[in-house]
């Protein structure tokens, strides 16, 4: 038993630490990706267009002679912005409606649960296609249109949070000294949410960089020349036949992002909920 409880927390602990590097080496590519970039990312040249892969160019050249390395570098700050700007306003929006919900009930809760089970009707790329298209191309509509339908699974994690809490011992002796709604949902309900929050963030993270690739592949996120990795690959499948590199080195990119993130959340899921470390000590 010990055995076997040994390595199911050596295995946890494995996927968060290469979670967390591999988060890390993403994170410090967008702050310091001015300086690793070596060339202009927009800067064209038309005589050295579809260029292989070589020792000057090292994920080669596009068909406008832009280099690519340097767009995929430069575009990991656009998709990170977007990324972190999403999670950040739904986190925001989905824990206070959620806790709100939770904690006071009654029409309160019907009100926001109805709409949070009309918006989870939907797949959530079809909703943000269909929004986007209503407001228009651009990055700012598109993180509006992703965050419009992201809070909802972060209101349904806070709300659960907060029906279990309301009533505890802790919540009741608050409640009886005078502490006011706002306090007890910021002093003693936020705290037991975070955790939960944030592993659903980390995860979230991957997910919504796949999404904005997709709608910007789709024309409906950034424009060119931005070097956004869904615009990069909108334009790379015109010529698959002769320069597959234009878009199998952002897709690289999206999908190096996708799984540094997805093992970061699991990890952390895997290290912070009280849930699944109950199951190791009964193994």
């Amino acid at each position: 038993m010990r055995r076997q409880r040994k390595k199911i927390v050596n295995r946890k602990n494995y996927i968060l630490y290469i979670g967390i590097v591999l988060s890390a080496v993403i994170v410090l590519v967008t702050i310091f990706a001015p300086f690793l970039a070596p060339c202009d990312p927009t800067k064209m040249e038309l005589s050295q267009k579809f260029i292989a892969p070589c020792r000057e160019f090292i994920f080669g050249t596009d068909h406008l002679g832009r280099d690519i390395f340097s767009r995929v570098i430069e575009g990991s700050r656009v998709s990170l912005s977007v990324a972190a700007t999403v999670v950040f306003f739904s986190a925001a929006l989905g824990v206070s409606l959620g806790m709100i919900s939770g904690y006071m009930g009654g029409t309160a809760d019907m009100l926001i649960m109805r709409v949070v089970d009309v918006l989870l009707a939907f797949p959530t790329i079809i909703f943000a296609l269909a929004l986007s298209t209503m407001m228009g191309t651009g990055q700012t509509n598109l993180i509006v249109a992703i965050t419009c339908i992201q809070w909802t699974r972060y209101a349904r994690i806070a709300r659960g949070e907060a029906l279990m809490l309301k009533h505890a011992e802790y919540v009741e002796a608050a409640r009886s000294i005078g502490n006011s709604t706002v306090q007890i949902l910021g002093k003693y309900i936020f705290p037991n949410v975070i955790s939960k929050i944030i592993i659903l963030a980390s995860l979230d993270i991957g997910t919504i960089i796949l999404y904005c690739a997709s709608l910007s592949f789709l024309g409906l996120g950034a424009q060119p020349p931005s070097p956004d990795w869904g615009v990069m690959i909108s334009e790379g499948k015109d010529y698959m036949q002769y320069a597959p590199w234009m878009a199998l080195f952002p897709g690289l990119a999206i999908a190096f992002c996708a799984l540094a993130f997805n093992m970061l959340g699991d990890g952390l899921r895997d290290l912070l909920d009280p849930r699944l470390k109950e199951v190791v000590r009964t193994d």
